[in-house]
């Protein structure tokens, strides 16, 4: 563990972050404040003088030192399987999931969470029961993005999210896959397989100790992770009870970009996308419109979709008219309107007086 942590100073950190989010009753933003009210070994050596942040049971174990002696047996425990136990504040920690409102205080990650070929994080996510239709776009747009450079971010779920680590893979490309269970317990047990390929090839990750299992209250902490790591959440496939929903309005409070893939109406499996769609998500269709959508330079990534054109055909600080649009962009009125009021929605198109429009 020294190695990876350049020292022994380092391994200290990190144990000090360990032993305070190992505290039972005390939260990620509890964590914080400790840290930013006194140095983290202050707050191990005089744990009274903090007993206004600290639940009773913390304080307890603080005391007693077995918050220490638990802490030292985790570290030892990870480093057995080859497990880094990341903190908060150290350079390798992610810059994106650092920002959020509560991230979490020390991470444990099978594999490598960043390097010099790591590209923007973009997370796909969608339903486990998706259709077959579903997990082969996941898929292709994760193929794409991933070979463009994007790294792709998901939760390792049956369905729309094995799809995007597999297609992610396929490309040679960064996957990470965020779980809600201990990084040695994967869920579900059969893609235990695709989990040890993403620790090869990215990471897995949790915020939750060694052993722990898949339970059901972990799942909507773990899908903030996902969405505080990424730039931007893709959701393919969502019913109107989605945990990928839930992740696209964490992504929301955060201000992150959130893309939807539009289905059939009557289609259970599109509810969900539909609705965010319809509540302002940009509705995207492959990867070249989430490479648009972003703004970002993915060398190699499809080009975006002919729609797109009146998108293309906009500029931020040139209003056109309706007019030169339909000219720069040869789509038919019709469509030209029905595609404007929709980025207008989508608030990525502003109407000025006069019927004029310019890129938001």
């Amino acid at each position: 563990m020294g190695a990876r942590f350049e020292g022994r100073v380092r391994v200290d950190h990190s144990l000090d972050w360990l032993t305070i989010a190992l505290l039972p009753g005390l939260g990620p933003r509890t964590a914080r404040e400790l840290a930013a009210r006194a140095s983290l070994g202050d707050v191990l050596r005089r744990p009274k003088h903090h007993r206004d942040l600290l639940p009773e049971g913390a304080l307890s174990r603080l005391q007693t030192g077995e918050a220490r002696r638990a802490a030292e047996m985790e570290m030892r425990r990870a480093e057995a399987l080859g497990v880094c136990i990341v903190a908060v504040d150290a350079p390798e920690y992610p810059p994106l999931l650092r920002e959020i409102y509560d991230p979490p205080a020390v991470l444990w990650v099978l594999g490598r969470l960043s390097g010099p070929e790591a590209g923007p994080p973009l997370a796909i996510v969608g339903t486990r029961g998706a259709s077959p239709q579903g997990r082969a776009l996941a898929r292709g747009m994760a193929r794409d993005l991933a070979a463009a450079g994007a790294t792709i971010v998901s939760g390792l779920a049956r369905g729309i999210d094995a799809a995007a680590h597999e297609g992610a893979l396929e490309a040679g490309g960064r996957t990470l896959a965020v779980l809600g269970s201990g990084v040695d317990r994967v869920y579900p047990p059969e893609n235990g397989a695709l989990a040890a390929r993403i620790g090869a090839h990215g990471a897995v990750i949790s915020e939750l100790p060694l052993g722990t299992a898949p339970f059901a209250s972990n799942f909507p902490k773990r899908n903030r992770i996902i969405a505080g790591l990424c730039q931007a959440v893709v959701v393919v496939e969502a019913p109107k009870r989605s945990g990928a929903l839930v992740t696209a309005r964490l992504a929301l409070d955060e201000g992150r970009d959130v893309f939807a893939v539009p289905g059939h109406p009557a289609a259970p499996g599109s509810a969900g996308t539909n609705a965010l769609i319809r509540d302002g998500a940009v509705l995207v269709r492959g990867a070249g419109d989430v490479a648009e959508g972003i703004g970002a330079c993915l060398e190699g990534a499809p080009e975006a979709e002919p729609a797109d054109e009146v998108l293309r055909a906009l500029e931020r600080d040139v209003p056109r008219s309706l007019d030169e649009i339909q000219q720069r962009s040869g789509r038919p009125t019709a469509e030209l309107l029905s595609r404007l009021t929709a980025l207008e929605m989508a608030d990525r198109v502003r109407r000025l007086p006069g019927t004029l429009f310019v890129r938001s």
